[in-house]
């Protein structure tokens, strides 16, 4: 009778305690039983980092500071109209009356087209302003014929202007690249302290069902009081557990709430809300890791290199420019003069107004070493560019191995899990039938519990491995 007794007991502790689940479940991976309406998935996480998060917003301004830095440059070849108008008059006497207007055109090599309107009467007036009474009229071009005659400041401003804009874009998909990283990281985190509260809380269960079977069968008599002690205190120690385990996933829980905006407002993630384990296909989807497979594509392409590309095109510009400037300004004007603006035959070689300005340093001590300094930005800027170009290979070649390995650690620890699940039911039984001890049952349940633990850790750095892929590649 009492083996029939106990036989008994043990089969309500089985029906009554939560069974130990496959790999998946064990650690708390499915959501079967959350409803859709209280989950938050990573998809959908996403798209609201995506949209509204202030960095990302904030990585559209870098964008539009290059937008602007060009608009500006090209501002350079803006047409001007420039007029000076200068009088003096005293006592009566009107010694001067000086009006100048003028429109140019500028192009792209060191070329200026000009046309002017000079009207001058006065006194006093210098003999070299004297122009006929109804004005005179000047159409012409001003040019460098050496340095200046390739590349000029203005020139150059608008090359680097380019250039910068193209770094702008690289930069803006890098601050988006990290927001992203580090909100996939935040998510993961958090699904893994709720994985390791539904773990505690399971075990919690289950120990709270053994010791009340072990006080109805001490009440039998057919066990020692002191088991309800032994039950007791792995009840106490999964609370323990569990309160730990809740206050992690509460703190990771707002760490993810500090990527979720709407409209500029800052959202919080109510109790009750819990994270979805993404389909591998869906994370890929996410995080734009589809169909990737060309690792020279993935580095030829990455914003950090295109960045750094850009950088020393505009560097080299900036060295073209400062070896330009060894050559000596030849500085060249030519007008045409009428008095009549409407007929154009009447500007002719016969009246015009030129002009010639030659300059050059004995020395070009200043000149070279700015071209010495400007070459050095260069070679730094590709060393750089090289040093980062091998940093970034060897992280995509680490991170694709980490997450093969860790592919094969999540098989090999669900073998584990359902190796030690078998172990702690056997020794459930044994101990109903008196042959095991609840000493044996919490040794045998703890490394169960950690066994999880570990699957669902090796889980999620699977997760976080794709997402360091992400990274990694600056997609």
């Amino acid at each position: 009778m009492s083996t029939i007794i106990k036989f008994i007991i043990g089969s309500l502790f089985f029906a009554f305690a939560k069974p130990v689940l496959s790999q998946v479940e064990a650690a708390g991976f499915s959501q079967d039983t959350v409803s859709s309406e209280n989950i938050l998935s990573f998809e959908e996480y996403l798209g609201y980092v995506k949209q509204h998060h202030p960095l990302a917003k904030q990585a559209e301004l870098v964008l539009s500071t290059g937008e602007a830095n060009l608009l500006k440059a090209r501002g350079g070849f803006d047409p001007k109209i420039e007029v000076d108008y200068d009088r003096k008059k005293f006592k009566d006497t009107e010694y001067y009356d000086q009006l100048n207007a003028t429109f140019k055109i500028p192009t792209w090599y060191g070329i200026e087209l000009k046309g002017n309107f000079e009207e001058n009467t006065g006194e006093f007036l210098n003999p070299n302003l004297n122009v006929p009474d109804e004005g005179l009229y000047s159409a012409g071009v001003s040019f460098s014929l050496a340095q200046g005659l390739l590349i000029n400041e203005r020139m150059a401003t608008l090359k680097k202007a380019r250039f910068f804009e193209q770094q702008t874009k690289a930069d803006r998909d890098l601050l988006v690249n990290n927001l992203i990283f580090e909100a996939s990281l935040a998510y993961f985190d958090w699904l893994e302290a709720v994985n390791e509260q539904r773990i505690y809380n399971t075990f919690l269960e289950n120990a709270t069902t053994r010791l009340k079977a072990v006080e109805r069968s001490v009440a039998e008599g057919d066990k020692a009081a002191i088991d309800i002690t032994e039950a007791r205190i792995a009840a106490q120690n999964r609370i323990l557990s569990l309160e730990a385990a809740q206050l992690k996933m509460q703190k990771t829980r707002l760490v993810v709430s500090n990527f979720l905006w709407l409209d500029g407002i800052p959202l919080e993630i109510q109790e009750g809300i819990n994270p979805v384990l993404p389909e591998q296909e869906s994370l890929e989807n996410s995080l734009l890791l589809s169909g990737i497979t060309d690792a020279a594509f993935l580095l030829e392409n990455h914003p950090k290199l295109v960045s750094l590309d850009a950088k020393i095109e505009g560097l080299e510009v900036d060295r073209f420019l400062k070896k330009n400037k060894l050559l000596p300004k030849v500085n060249l004007q030519y007008n045409f003069l009428s008095p009549e603006a409407d007929q154009i035959n009447s500007f002719n070689t016969a009246n015009y107004k030129a002009f010639v300005d030659v300059s050059f340093p004995i020395f070009l001590r200043k000149e070279r070493g700015d071209l010495k300094l400007a070459k050095l930005k260069v070679q730094d800027a590709e060393y750089e560019r090289t040093a980062t170009s091998l940093s970034i290979q060897n992280k995509l070649d680490a991170t694709q191995a980490e997450i093969t390995s860790l592919t094969k650690q999540n098989a090999l620890i669900a073998d584990i899990v359902v190796d030690y699940q078998a172990l702690v039911q056997a020794e459930e039984r044994k101990f109903f039938l008196g042959e095991s001890s609840l000493f044996l049952i919490n040794s045998r349940e703890q490394k169960l519990i950690d066994a999880q633990l570990k699957a669902n850790e090796i889980l999620v750095k699977g997760l976080s491995a794709n997402a360091k892929l992400y990274n990694a590649a600056g997609l």
